[in-house]
This record gives C-alpha cells, sequence and structure tokens, in this order.
C-alpha cells in the first residue's frame, strides 16, 4: 500500500490535532503539530521578552530562531513538544501562547524556517502533518488535503471547557474574543494566510462526534492510498 501525504488545515480550536494524531495511528503514519511547533518559537520569544509590546524586535527574533531546536518526543501521556531538550508541552498550551503564536507566525522569516523544516519531515511521505497552510504552501501535492472548521461559538466552548480541565478557567467571553481575533489574524495576514486549497476535502465538526469525525477521515484516507 502506497505511502502519501495528509496535510490538515483548518481554524484554531477545531480539533486537528486530535484528529491528526487519531489519524496517524490508525494510518500507522508519523504526526507532526506544525501549530506546536510556531507556540514554541512564540515560547522561546515571550520569555526572552520580545513579545512585551507591540512591536516585535524581528532583529532580536531573528537572531533568537538559529538557537531553538524543535521537536518532538513520544511520552507515556502521548507525543510532547521540546524546545531545546525540554519538554514544553504544557506551557505553550497556554492562551496567551497560543495568541502569540498568531503573532510570530505572520512573521516571513519564521514561516520560512519552519516551512523549510516541515517540508523536510515529510519527504518520505508517511505523515499526517496538520497546521494552518500544509496543504496550500508546506505540502501543495498533498495527496490527501482536509480543511477543518466551525462555529466560532462552537470552537470557543471547547476551547474553554479545555482550559477548565487543565485549572486554568477563563471567561468564555475573553475565549471567545480571542478565537475571533486569530481568525482575523490568520485569514488577513500578508504571508501564507489560512484559506481552503482548491481540492481539499472540507470537514465542518461543530455538530460531529470525534468518532463520527474519525470514521470520515479514515474513510478518505483509505479511499487515496487504495
Amino acid at each position: 500500500m502506497k505511502k502519501i501525504v495528509v496535510a490538515i488545515d483548518g481554524h484554531s480550536s477545531c480539533g486537528k490535532s486530535t484528529m491528526a494524531k487519531s489519524l496517524a495511528s490508525y494510518a500507522g503514519y508519523k504526526y507532526v503539530d506544525t501549530g506546536a511547533m510556531y507556540r514554541a518559537v512564540a515560547l522561546a520569544a515571550t520569555k526572552a521578552g520580545l513579545l512585551d509590546t507591540q512591536e516585535i524586535d524581528l532583529q532580536k527574533l531573528e537572531n533568537l530562531l538559529p538557537t531553538l531546536n524543535i521537536d518532538f518526543t513520544v511520552t507515556p501521556q502521548g507525543q510532547h513538544t521540546t524546545l531545546n531538550a525540554e519538554d514544553v508541552e504544557s506551557q505553550i498550551r497556554t492562551l496567551q501562547i497560543g495568541s502569540a503564536a498568531s503573532r510570530v507566525s505572520a512573521i516571513p522569516f519564521v514561516r520560512e524556517q519552519l516551512v523549510s523544516l516541515q517540508q523536510a519531515m515529510g519527504r518520505a511521505k508517511g505523515i499526517v502533518m496538520d497546521g494552518r497552510d500544509i496543504g496550500t504552501v508546506v505540502f501543495p501535492d498533498a495527496e490527501l488535503k482536509v480543511f477543518v472548521t466551525a462555529t466560532p461559538e462552537v470552537r470557543a466552548q471547547r476551547r474553554y471547557d479545555e482550559l477548565q480541565a487543565k485549572g486554568t478557567p477563563m471567561p468564555y467571553d475573553d475565549v471567545l474574543r480571542d478565537v475571533l481575533d486569530r481568525d482575523y489574524r490568520d485569514t488577513h495576514r500578508d504571508v501564507s494566510p489560512l484559506r481552503q486549497a482548491s481540492d481539499a476535502l472540507l470537514l465542518d465538526n461543530s455538530n460531529l462526534t470525534r468518532e463520527q469525525q474519525s470514521s470520515l477521515l479514515q474513510s478518505w484516507f483509505d479511499a487515496k492510498v487504495k
């Protein structure tokens, strides 16, 4: 059975990572969370004090990038993101770092470096990658492209519930505002804006269970590899 590249793009808080991990496990493929990579850059930039003001110090950020080693490791709790060999999974999943990631991901030299790394990871195929521009920029020739969406209110509720479960609650209205702000930034940035590729299959999971969306993805995958 041939190996393919699966590109999953879509809005924030759509559960892209969850479905990508599930499909990778089903297919026996490697999973790459590109959003986590941008979050890791955002975390490093935040710790360096580069995002404290409205204007990002681009020169310092560009100097910082070559010092960052972003990778993934398998733990008993699942795949975690590492930054310079430190497990930063819990640190990069906050609302603050998510918003910061949306800011740094709009910077051309950040995207250029991470896209190059992502393309190297998928060169041998047999990979499931999720993000904002996988099917349009990173792997425009991917055999299976999926664009995931849901209503902003549904996505905000999911994010709100997730933060509650992690013990870092925030008011629902603040979470919804952040979702809408990220949507605007992601779709209006100059470099690689979020958009559905012309050959991507649309998956609106506003009213789907995880089991239903997994079944749908698996059927699309099986059709492509066979």
